[in-house]
């Protein structure tokens, strides 16, 4: 099963974006026009899907990532760490000089008896 944890870096920015904009959360993105970005939203502006799943909370933030993309990482942890640039276009790291990076570590797989 995946899990998720953040750097002090990205824990910072985090802090940043909740003083501007209250409670946020995150979804990790499958790739489409933000690449596999972690996606920072305000939380009452963002649709959680039946499909979503959440994986923990970072800062207190809830983080969510599809069932399908889950399925495939099932077997990683992601960090949450912050970067110089720019963040997605809707993400709320945009703007900022930083942006969230998801960073992974493969979990030992579990096998046979």
């Amino acid at each position: 099963m995946s899990t998720v944890s953040a750097t002090p870096a990205a824990l910072q920015l985090l802090e940043q974006i909740i003083a501007d904009h209250g409670p946020v959360l995150f979804h990790q993105s499958g790739g489409c026009c933000d690449g596999s970005s972690p996606m920072c939203y305000p939380q009452n502006e963002f649709l959680i899907g039946d499909q979503d799943v959440k994986l923990g909370e970072i800062g207190g933030a809830p983080f969510y990532i599809s069932a399908s993309q889950n399925e495939a990482w099932k077997h990683t942890d992601l960090i949450i760490d912050a970067v110089p640039g720019r963040g997605g276009m809707f993400s709320l790291d945009n703007g900022r000089e930083q942006r969230f990076l998801t960073r992974s570590t493969v979990c030992a797989v579990p096998t046979g008896p």
